[in-house]
């Protein structure tokens, strides 16, 4: 596995390979758990070159959002790579990636102002940026999500289509602990306590897509009832709960084609996001 840091010979290595050769691009922000295998892979499965970048974006972190508390192990990301036999794992520092100060950024203007992004103004504009110049670099065929994150993927489709990057976006399924609890690096920031509870959120969402497939109840009534029944058992305190169409994550005006059922609930040292999407005929 080469490890490269300068997007220049990122981009003259992928020169060298045959032009008819598939590339599957993950890109993270490290910290690699098994909802990134998973992602790994699938790419792997599909394509013949998987490039893997490991990168802390400082765009998309807000003025009261510590980038330098950001958990970091490139070693660990390292082998985990390794493990899943990426040919590239590109690690630029922050220097490689913004030499000077951005004269051109990306702005998004849709599917962004519900779900986490209402709490976080700017921050899928930094994903956007920093999407926009990895696509340039790698220049992929296939490029993987996790669906955990569905805004992201949400945001990562209108990307794609608006800038017209003829790149396939492959969204992956969530990986989940037996008890429905979505995995991620931050659950190990609960308590025994809150870990025992969290998956509540979870069957909370598959209740709430119960409810809108029968079609006998409001939306506004279905995400009442699932706040009041999440901190009626959890110590966690309910940061959103929507029900969206999907991706464009717009207010639902006919039950019929793709819905997101989303929520965030804020443990004492853990915020936990999941979601459901599902088809409605």
């Amino acid at each position: 596995m080469k490890v490269l840091t300068n997007p220049r010979e990122l981009q003259d290595y992928l020169g060298s390979l045959k032009k008819d050769v598939n590339i599957g691009f993950v890109p993270t922000m490290g910290y690699l758990h098994e909802g990134h295998r998973a992602l790994l892979k699938e790419a792997r499965k599909e394509n013949d070159k998987v490039i893997m970048s490991v990168f802390v974006n400082p765009l998309q972190f807000g003025p009261n959002e510590d980038l330098e508390s950001y958990p970091r192990d490139f070693e660990h990301d390292k082998q985990v790579a390794i493990d899943e036999g990426v040919d590239v794992l590109f690690h630029p520092s922050v220097q490689e990636m913004y030499p000077t100060s951005m004269s051109v950024t990306v702005k998004v203007e849709r599917r962004t102002d519900c779900l986490c992004g209402r709490s976080r103004p700017g921050h899928f504009d930094g994903v956007a940026t920093v999407l926009t110049k990895l696509f340039h670099i790698v220049q992929p065929t296939n490029v993987y999500f996790g669906k955990k994150d569905a805004q992201q993927v949400a945001v990562v489709d209108g990307l794609i289509n608006d800038f017209n990057f003829p790149i396939n976006l492959v969204p992956v399924n969530t990986v989940r602990e037996e008890d429905g609890l979505a995995k991620s690096s931050r659950n190990v920031r609960l308590t025994e306590l809150e870990r025992l509870e969290a998956g509540i959120l979870y069957k909370s969402l598959a209740r709430a897509r119960e409810e809108v497939i029968k079609g006998n109840t409001p939306i506004q009534e279905i995400t009442l009832h699932l706040k009041e029944f999440i901190e009626a058992n959890t110590s966690g305190s309910v940061d959103y709960l929507e029900i969206l169409t999907y991706p464009t994550l717009e207010e639902i005006v006919e039950r019929s084609g793709s819905i997101i059922v989303a929520g965030a609930v804020q443990f004492s040292k853990a915020r936990l996001i999941d979601n459901i999407t599902f088809d409605l005929l």
